[in-house]
């Protein structure tokens, strides 16, 4: 290995650090680059970084970065890199970042893998009806009824599963779920009949798809055409009892219409995300029987972390050595992909 340690700054949420870069991180991190592990940016303007930002050719980020404006890049004139240690860069990384020619790095394939994780055991807890169970056994306290007579609709075999968008997370979701006697469809308006097979699904329309799956599982970009995707019309084409589960972005689905289809009882849903980010308090989904809901963590919490930033530290090593980012961010791609 090269012993050019090119300059680097953490930019990122100040108290985000300690958690993202654990003892044996920080120590390749230090043998790769040129970085004050101590010094976090969390605007380029403020005076503790100015002489940093001015040095620095690699930036790496994560969660809390403040967006490289034009701006902020006038005040980093040797800037010639980006390595994010998280998911999109769409928060961050400004037209004016691509027209300087700065290269970029995303760690969201690292990012990818426990959302895919958390929606596959979300999807065979629902087919289960494992979270309904809870709830009535909790109540009950006792065995007043037979559960295999009350609950002969439950079970993963020969269920289908509907996934909406092959993106990263969508793909690893088919690949995880290989192994289990599901049916798997897809819709993506990218992906042809044949690389559909390939990922181990029928390609169906949304419509469809909604209409023959128990469990639809969102995955698809925030875009202008796919807000409010899953609107009233197909939240009624679901099967009585199926799941909706969505870990992508609340702006998938239409709020008021899902919120009161569920509060109606004939749906069930598994929620990570939701527009707005987080739900007034008098919401009825904090509340209802049939609705699991998380703040957000189906992505990278507590040592999943520690993922991200191997990736990212592993690409800065490369771009040290003169080699090509392994996980490049395209600017062609940012239009239909989160």
């Amino acid at each position: 290995m090269s012993g050019r340690r090119p300059r680097t700054l953490l930019a990122m949420a100040p108290e985000l650090r300690p958690r993202l870069l654990d003892e044996a991180t920080r120590a390749r991190l230090l043998r790769v680059a040129d970085v004050d592990p101590e010094l976090v940016a969390d605007d380029f303007h403020s005076p503790r970084v100015t002489a940093a930002l001015a040095r620095a050719e690699v930036l790496l980020t994560c969660w809390g970065a403040p967006p490289l404006d034009a701006r902020a890049l006038a005040a980093a004139p040797r800037l010639r890199a980006v390595v994010h240690a998280a998911g999109s860069v769409k928060q961050l990384v400004t037209a004016a970042c691509w027209e300087r020619g700065i290269t970029v790095s995303s760690a969201a394939l690292a990012n990818s893998l426990p959302v895919a994780e958390y929606t596959v055991a979300m999807v065979l807890l629902s087919n289960k009806r494992v979270l309904q169970l809870r709830e009535e056994y909790r109540a009950v306290r006792d065995r007043p009824h037979d559960w295999h007579l009350r609950y002969g609709h439950a079970g993963n075999y020969r269920r289908t599963v509907g996934i909406v968008g092959a993106s990263r997370i969508g793909r690893r979701v088919l690949e995880l779920l290989g192994p289990y006697d599901l049916e798997r469809v897809l819709y993506d308006p990218y992906v042809t009949d044949g690389a559909a097979r390939e990922l181990g699904a029928r390609r169906v329309g949304l419509d469809e798809l909604c209409r023959v799956s128990d469990v639809v599982s969102l995955h698809a970009p925030a875009l202008p055409e796919t807000r409010a995707m899953i609107d009233r019309g197909r939240l009624a084409l679901m099967r009585d009892g199926a799941t909706l589960i969505n870990t992508a972005r609340g702006s998938l689905v239409d709020t008021a219409a899902v919120t009161e289809e569920l509060a109606s009882g004939r749906l069930r849903a598994v929620i990570d995300v939701t527009e707005p980010e987080v739900l007034p308090a008098g919401s009825p989904l904090y509340d209802l029987p049939n609705v699991f809901l998380t703040p957000h963590v189906a992505g990278s919490l507590g040592n999943e972390l520690h993922r991200m930033a191997d990736s990212a530290v592993e690409e800065i090593a490369r771009y040290a050595t003169g080699l090509p980012f392994a996980h490049p961010v395209h600017r062609e791609d940012l239009a239909r992909t989160a």
